[in-house]
């Protein structure tokens, strides 16, 4: 089959081959032929070195697609069954998964840096986050793998698989953001412009977007953004706004240790600062001791946004349905797996896109 294979850590473009293969589904596995896949900034940075990648590997973790071969194990799932797959796979029984963190289970998260689910012609290949849907198949888990309806469309479904899911979520899970709240979302980008539509759900009255791109703006504030500004402009807005006192809640979607620290600085005493970007692991925030604890503010992390994916892809569908989370608006561009690495290089560059698709046939 075809795919696009991560040859090394630091490669800037992705080497497309049709000598791939997987190997064999286990007993609680399930092979699945991708339909669709979302080209997300986690997979530049896991190209670039900032998130853990192994090489020789295939990249791509935000997919969908269609069930066609289940181990004798596996009981959730069957042949013929369309899913939207998911990077951090609940196990179900660990410590996290039984005290309602599943989207920190770290069971099949580990295994994925020590089984190779590839072969790049005879070169056993990982999956990238443990999937690697930048192929015309995959095996994962079932666990990894959520049931969805046969009328939702794929490219729907792998939206919600990563992007949407970890934008509305950081929202409505990890800060729990309450109606007529302000809400500052530092970067436009998929994951920025869901937390803005998770805002508008969570029913925010003031919903201030921050990017340098000014051509963002304009679709920011088509998903619900009631401001639009460049960081210059933030600490007028921040005054006029606010009277100073800050934000609610202050979400950074940019992992920066500059835009961690501007979030933390435009929220106001007792708010909310929740940082959704990936940043780097030698990436350093300085704060003082003193400002920790005179200031109040909560200060989160959010790893795919709080996620409970068994409950939140179905309501994220069932909002999707009732025309309240706009999905459809959110595809900027089709493309083909053949041009995977163009669409690398447009996200690269930090163009006006929101999530470009690769559709298979």
């Amino acid at each position: 089959m075809k795919a696009a294979v991560l040859n090394q850590v630091g490669d800037t473009t992705l080497e497309l081959r049709d000598d791939v293969t997987t190997t064999d589904v286990g007993p609680r596995e399930i092979r699945v032929r991708v339909r669709a896949t979302g080209v997300c900034h986690s997979d530049l940075s896991a190209m670039d070195g900032t998130l853990p990648a192994l090489a020789p590997g295939i990249i791509g973790h935000e997919g969908a697609g269609e069930v066609v071969a289940a181990g004798d194990q596996v009981e959730r799932l069957a042949v013929g069954d369309h899913v939207a797959l998911t990077f951090v796979p609940p196990c179900g029984t660990c410590v996290n998964c039984v005290g309602r963190r599943p989207h920190l289970c770290s069971i099949h998260a580990i295994a994925a840096f020590v089984t190779p689910r590839f072969l790049v012609g005879d070169t056993p290949a990982f999956g990238y986050a443990g999937t690697g849907t930048f192929a015309e198949e995959l095996v994962v888990p079932a666990d990894g793998a959520v049931k969805i309806p046969a009328d939702v469309p794929f490219e729907i479904a792998a939206l919600v698989a990563c992007g949407v899911m970890t934008g509305v979520g950081a929202v409505v899970n990890t800060a729990r953001v309450e109606p007529g709240a302000t809400v500052l979302v530092l970067g436009c980008g998929g994951v920025g412009i869901s937390a803005i539509q998770g805002a508008r759900l969570a029913g925010a009255a003031m919903i201030v977007a921050v990017d340098p791109v000014v051509g963002k703006h304009g679709t920011a504030r088509h998903f619900g953004a009631t401001h639009a500004i460049t960081p210059d402009q933030l600490a007028e807005t921040h005054a006029t706004l606010t009277g100073s006192q800050g934000f609610d809640h202050a979400f950074d979607v940019v992992g920066a240790p500059a835009t961690i620290r501007c979030a933390w600085d435009n929220a106001r005493r007792g708010g909310t600062v929740v940082v959704v970007g990936a940043g780097r692991g030698d990436a350093m925030v300085s704060f003082s001791a003193q400002e920790l604890f005179l200031h109040d503010k909560r200060l989160l992390g959010s790893f795919y946004g709080g996620a409970d994916v068994h409950r939140d892809y179905p309501r994220l569908l069932a909002l999707w349905r009732a025309g309240r989370l706009d999905l459809d608006g959110m595809i900027s561009r089709r493309i083909t797996l053949d041009e995977i690495n163009d669409g690398l290089a447009a996200l690269r560059t930090g163009g006006d896109l929101i999530r470009q698709i690769v559709t298979f046939g």
